[in-house]
């Protein structure tokens, strides 16, 4: 049974309410003004609360700011109703995160309609985040196991070898299994680098202040640091040739350490997901009042599906296609530029022959 909280100063109203949403099945509590509709909607923690905009004491605006300053209460649907619906008022609601408005007078077909959609909406929501966790889980389990396990199996495998034989073994031999065992651990260093990276940008995320001091950062000359990276991300991938420069003297609002990150990440993953021979092109322009930093391959694309779902853990088609790595690295770049003020944007179709990453950066 799902719980309504009503909170009006007139008792007549709230009975009215009351019995109305009673006989539709949900269990009510009231409130008789905002300050104990506050106390109230901690305490219950209600499935949905419908509050009248002037009251005494606190109205509902200044109900509805302390319910969302609250992080227990912040998410319930909170539907304002008022006399007085004119567009200044409503949108003062809509801004402080009022889901919905309802006039006064109001027959009881507008308030069960107004009640029902709002918690509708409230469950579609719950089931794609439960969808999305589901998905979370599974992407770890599947790989988290496979990608710790690759680079020790090489490490482990090659220095027991090592450890028993060096003295028997031709200098060449040595020399490949040191190659191996160095590329694993660089394949590990990275994996434990990329956690690390998004734990701390979430944990910047919740952070004002941090926030605020990330952002008063800039690169004053990107030119030169976006050109060693990406050659740093051709030379890996054996492509030197492939790549393609357009770098203006631009600054870009973000420290070099991540702007390198976001360089490496999406030029990495433009070299794995085409071929040899095809050119991936890496620019960087202005535009009014933002900074663009553009990525181009030509190879396999994104699906639709797959672009409205990057983030972190995420791989797509890992069935049909090899690949190293948990997904973190476009999650992390994504995430990077929205702590930024920015946008990543990626415009890609299946099998189309050409998929560019934006990254877009206010000045």
């Amino acid at each position: 049974m799902k719980k309504i909280l009503v909170i009006d100063d007139e008792e007549w109203l709230r009975e009215m309410v009351h019995m109305a949403l009673h006989q539709r099945g949900f269990d009510v509590v009231e409130a008789e003004n905002g300050a104990a509709g506050v106390e109230t909607a901690r305490r219950e923690l209600p499935d949905l609360i419908l509050c009248d905009v002037n009251m005494e004491k606190m109205d509902g605006y200044h109900t509805l700011a302390n319910l969302r300053n609250d992080t227990a209460t912040a998410s319930i649907p909170f539907i304002l109703m008022t006399g007085l619906a004119d567009h200044a008022g409503m949108r003062h609601g809509m801004e402080l995160g009022a889901d919905d408005y309802l006039p006064k007078p109001f027959a009881i077909e507008a308030l069960y309609g107004a009640v029902e959609a709002r918690l509708k909406k409230v469950q579609a929501v719950r089931q794609e985040a439960e969808k999305k966790l589901a998905d979370l889980r599974d992407n770890i389990s599947l790989m988290l196991p496979h990608e710790l396990r690759t680079p020790l199996n090489g490490i482990l495998a090659y220095g027991e070898i090592l450890a028993a034989e060096a003295a028997t073994l031709p200098a060449e031999e040595v020399a490949e299994m040191g190659q191996v065992i160095y590329d694993s651990g660089k394949r590990l260093e990275r994996l434990i680098e990329n956690f690390l990276i998004y734990a701390q940008i979430e944990l910047l995320g919740t952070d004002p202040q941090k926030l605020h001091a990330l952002r008063a950062k800039q690169t004053a000359a990107p030119a030169g640091l976006i050109e060693q990276h990406a050659r740093a991300q051709a030379q890996t991938a054996g492509r030197e040739n492939d790549l393609h420069l357009e770098l203006a003297a631009t600054p870009v609002p973000m420290s070099e350490d991540y702007l390198a990150k976001i360089v490496d990440e999406l030029v990495q993953n433009a070299f794995k997901f085409s071929e040899s021979g095809r050119p991936v092109t890496v620019a960087l322009s202005e535009a009014p009042g933002a900074v663009s930093l553009v990525v181009t391959d030509h190879g396999r694309g994104f699906s639709t599906e797959h672009i409205t779902k990057v983030g972190a853990y995420m791989q797509f088609d890992r069935k049909l296609h090899e690949q190293q790595g948990l997904g973190l690295g476009l999650g992390i770049a994504k995430r990077l530029t929205e702590l930024h003020g920015g946008t990543l944007t990626i415009q890609s179709q299946r099998d189309a022959t050409t998929t560019t990453v934006t990254v877009k950066l206010p000045r």
